[in-house]
């Protein structure tokens, strides 16, 4: 062994970490060093070695070094006809012994395919021809089909090469080989699969696993034909057939049907393969699921092409429906079988049913069960859906993706079949119900596609009941399945009751059903906490629609919940269920409760009885909170903290079914109760104003108060606002300012006086913030900082926009605010040119062109607020008006772009009317002629401005700009 195949030999062995690194490093520099030589060097190297040397890894190298050479650098070789020969030579004389790996075989099957694609036919027009020749030895059979296989891989096949170089060569190749010698190589494959089916069934399974390749672009004839048929289905049919050699055969059977041709020509393919003889061993079928689906595949669309009133279309009809049982008895009992082309092709099938035939309707029964039979958990991960851990969650989600499409496919069988589907859901569910034969999954199953078919009926069916739904749906309403108790039923169950509710709406002798399923054991009482919480969010869903028909049953109702109520609101929240329980935490039966007895429906005084006694507890244990707390000191992730979150959260969702004009007006001593609630939870600012969780719930139910108590919360607002500001970070000041907005926009300018005071402190939290500099952003920087600066930034322009909207551009002026003022102008001028989000910008102009109107008048006299008109026509307008749309970034194309450019048109417009001449004069001179307008189109602007047109002075301003972007060409610095 000399250095050579040491250092090949040192890398090989590396792999189980037995070299020094010194030594493994110089062996790689020392072979890399070698195959960057010349390549007629490399390539001698190579050929001596390969003759010469016994060693496997020593050999690949030089076979992998050889590929390259060939691939890279072929225009730099000397001696092709050494290369040619040597190769050949490889394949014929000097073959690899039988036992050396597949790997070596398949990198020699690469390396003349690579010299193939380069010389086939000119100037090297013999090599197919040789190799046939060597034919029908093992290892030469062997060695031809990885050639094919190898040919086939890196140029012919059309699913990897897509570049015109790979077509030019794969069209070049295939061409010579049709005149040359296809036919050859089709008889030589019949001749070696006769000759080793027997002896050899690898050898002859790896010969037409080679042909399957090539059947696509060969003359069909050369393999349909008389002789080789019955061979392929010989092989598939025979008993003694192995398994390998049979999925090849079959292979090639998909290869011919497969076979893009003329629909008459198929036509006739397909009844001359007489795939009867396939389609009738079950047993068979069930190991060449592949060929029974590509077979219905193409007759389908055979028919297809040939229009259902051509005479040829019925016959592929009449192939495709034989196959069709077969079809179904495949995916119900193949697990291999890749569900998608079946779906597929039942889809595509039934999009051909007008008005289905009774033969049809027995093909839809099937086709029913076998998506029941497709959409089915595994038994196997029962326990892990019930519990839904890790495993079960990854189920679910599997699941969900596996069911998509057979989802769509049954959506279009109710289409063509609604009576054939509901008799089908009425069975499955009278038998989850009437047998214990069935299993969970079975039961989850026929829930899921009663709950499936709801998507496909009409409103007007769904009130109706059209067709079986009268029957069906009371039949669900009543239901207590033996495995109700599994989540996943029990889930499903309650979703298909409430898709159902607009059939009780219109029958409401079932409503006491209705109430039965959400409140028993089998929802609001079920003991899955997952499935309790639902229960209560769906619930709550058909009180908002049944509301009005169930006020007779309140007392039942309450009664009903009022266990779950405690539990709610005496449960440990620190616990990991519960801490991160989400959007449904059980809360959404207060919610349910309010929507209830929020109805006027309810007598004043029921209605006070009903909502004292769900006040009164709640708020009681928050005073309770607040007494311990300047006992004790609590802190945020104190049960007692937390269990009093929840109670806020619960007194907002009580609230939500009450309206202003309930609690104001026509029931002020409803207003009375929120109102003395509102009065206990403000103290928690004052108690806990550190805890931010705490913060934030009370924060949540001041926003209901403001929309349901009215004018009666305005005397709590300015101590909530106050204590609100204490120790506001970014994240606090956005909810804070989403509070004041909302504030303004119910009451606007009563609360002139309220904002004057607070606005400084707001100012110097929110306007201080850098603004005219980029945020932070790198490595190291906390991007939710950054994300909550940036949104605290938006809302910030909104509160300015929310106040001179609401004609409360006063408080901008009031003496404690006045020093913000400039910096706030600032802001808003260098956001209106230039924030990246053109809505924001959009924003700021609105908040300029409402200012001027507020703050300027159209004479020259003493000015409201000194400096601002100057401010305006000297800054504001070439900024933001001119400079910032000749920008390219301004992109007209864009739709959010055009709705700025309408508001800055229109800022041009107020500006005119309220300054006149005095802004024509400097936005002319100062800013048109100054970013080299035409004298003419500046007197056009001018026209434009005058007149009464807006949509043909926008038109004109915006070729205006484009003209200018081309004549600057991106000259103007813009400012």
């Amino acid at each position: 062994m000399d250095d050579f195949e040491r250092a090949i030999m040192l890398i090989y062995n590396s792999a189980g970490g037995s070299a020094e690194s010194n030594l493994l490093l110089q062996a790689i520099e020392f072979c890399e060093r070698l195959k960057a030589g010349p390549p007629p060097t490399v390539l001698r190297l190579c050929l001596d070695r390969l003759h010469r040397s016994p060693l496997v890894p020593v050999q690949f190298w030089c076979l992998q070094s050889l590929h390259d050479v060939i691939r890279l650098s072929y225009s730099a070789l000397d001696d092709l006809p050494l290369l040619r020969a040597s190769l050949l030579s490889l394949f014929s004389d000097r073959l690899f012994p039988s036992s050396s790996p597949p790997f070596l075989k398949n990198k020699l099957a690469q390396a003349l395919a690579a010299l193939i694609r380069l010389e086939y036919p000119s100037p090297w027009p013999s090599p197919f021809l040789h190799l046939l020749s060597l034919l029908p030895s093992p290892a030469a059979v062997d060695m031809f089909s990885r050639l094919l296989t190898a040919l086939d891989d890196d140029l012919i096949s059309q699913d990897y090469h897509l570049s015109s170089d790979d077509v030019a060569a794969a069209t070049r190749v295939k061409d010579a080989m049709r005149l040359q010698c296809v036919p050859q190589i089709a008889h030589a494959w019949f001749d070696i699969v006769s000759l080793y089916r027997s002896s050899d069934p690898a050898l002859a399974a790896a010969t037409l696993d080679a042909m399957r390749r090539y059947i696509v672009w060969i003359d069909i004839s050369l393999v349909a034909n008389d002789a080789f048929l019955p061979l392929l289905f010989d092989l598939i049919l025979s008993h003694n057939t192995p398994e390998p050699l049979r999925a090849s055969s079959a292979g090639c059977v998909l290869a011919v049907v497969s076979k893009r041709m003329e629909p008459h020509s198929k036509l006739n393919l397909l009844r001359s393969l007489q795939l009867n003889r396939v389609l009738a061993e079950s047993e068979l079928v069930q190991k060449l699921p592949a060929l029974v689906i590509g077979y219905a595949s193409e007759a389908l669309d055979c028919y297809k092409r040939l229009g259902s009133q051509n005479e040829g279309s019925s016959s592929a009809m009449e192939l495709l429906e034989e196959a069709l049982p077969t079809v179904f008895y495949v995916m119900q009992t193949c697990e291999e079988l890749d569900a998608g082309n079946v779906v597929e092709l039942l889809s595509d099938y039934i999009s051909t049913m007008k008005m289905p035939s009774q033969k049809q309707i027995v093909y839809v029964g099937q086709m029913l069960e076998v998506i029941r039979g497709q959409i089915c958990y595994d038994p196997t991960f029962r326990d892990n859906l019930d519990v839904r851990d890790k495993i079960g969650k990854e189920q679910e989600e599997q699941m969900a993706e596996h069911r998509k499409d057979l989802f769509l496919l049954f959506r279009s069988v109710c289409r063509v079949a609604p009576d054939v589907t509901q008799l089908f859901i009425r069975n499955l569910i009278a038998s989850a119900l009437f047998s214990s034969d069935m299993t969970v999954e079975e039961v989850e199953a026929a829930l899921t596609l009663f709950y499936r078919l709801g998507e496909t009926v009409s409103e007007d069916g769904m009130k109706t009941g059209s067709g079986l739904l009268r029957e069906m749906v009371p039949l669900l309403l009543s239901a207590k399945f033996s495995c109700h108790s599994h989540r996943s039923v029990a889930l499903v169950y309650l979703e298909t009751i409430t898709r159902y509710l607009k059939f009780v709406q219109e029958n409401g002798q079932y409503i006491p059903n209705v109430l039965a399923a959400f409140l028993d054991e089998r929802g609001v009482h079920h003991p899955n906490l997952n499935v309790s919480r639902r229960a209560s969010y769906l619930f709550m869903r058909a009180v908002k629609l049944l509301k009005p028909k169930l006020v007779p049953f309140v007392d039942t109702i309450l009664q009903s919940l009022q266990d779950a109520l405690v539990q709610y609101t005496s449960s440990d929240w620190t616990s990991k269920d519960l801490k991160y329980s989400g959007f449904e935490d059980g809360s959404h039966a207060f919610e349910a409760i309010g929507l209830l007895i929020g109805v006027e429906e309810i007598s004043p005084e029921k209605q006070s009885e009903y909502l004292a006694a769900l006040l009164k507890p709640l708020y009681g244990q928050v005073e309770m909170l607040l007494i311990d707390a300047k006992a004790e000191g609590l802190e945020e992730s104190s049960p007692k903290v937390m269990s009093s979150q929840q109670i806020i959260v619960a007194l907002n969702a009580l609230s939500k079914g009450f309206s202003e004009r309930t609690v104001t007006a026509s029931r002020p001593s409803i207003g009375l109760m929120f109102k003395q609630t509102l009065d206990i939870l403000l103290q928690i600012l004052v108690t806990f104003p550190n805890i931010k969780p705490l913060r934030n719930k009370v924060t949540s139910y001041l926003h209901r108060m403001v929309e349901i108590l009215g004018t009666m919360v305005l005397p709590y607002l300015p101590m909530a606002l106050n204590q609100l500001l204490v120790d506001s970070e970014p994240k606090d000041m956005v909810d804070f300012l989403v509070l004041i907005n909302q504030v303004i926009c119910k009451f606007g300018t009563s609360l002139e006086s309220m904002l004057e005071e607070i606005f400084p402190t707001i100012a110097s939290r929110v306007f201080l913030i850098p603004a005219s500099e980029p945020l932070p952003s790198g490595h190291g920087i906390n991007t939710e900082e950054i994300r909550e600066l940036q949104e605290l930034q938006r809302i910030s322009y909104a509160f300015i926009h929310v106040m001179v909207t609401h004609d409360l551009s006063s408080v901008l002026l009031a003496p404690n605010s006045r020093g913000y003022l400039d910096a706030i102008m600032q802001l808003l001028l260098l956001t209106s040119c230039s924030h990246k989000d053109l809505l924001v910008r959009k924003m700021c102009v609105q908040i300029f062109v409402k200012l001027i109107k507020d703050w300027c008048s159209n004479d020259a006299g003493e000015e409201k607020v000194p400096g601002f008109r100057g401010f305006i026509i000297n800054k504001f307008a070439p900024s933001c008006c001119l400079y910032s749309v000749l920008d390219k970034s301004f992109d007209f194309r864009d739709a959010n772009t055009l709705i700025l450019f309408g508001e800055i048109i229109l800022a041009q417009k107020v500006m005119y009317e309220k300054f006149g001449d005095d802004f024509i004069a400097y936005f002319i001179s100062n800013g048109l002629l100054a970013a080299q307008c035409p004298q003419d189109s500046a007197e056009q602007y001018y026209q434009h401005l005058q007149g009464n047109d807006n949509k043909a002075f926008k038109s004109f301003y915006q070729s205006l700009i484009e003209n200018l972007r081309q004549q600057q060409n991106g000259s103007l610095v813009f400012r």
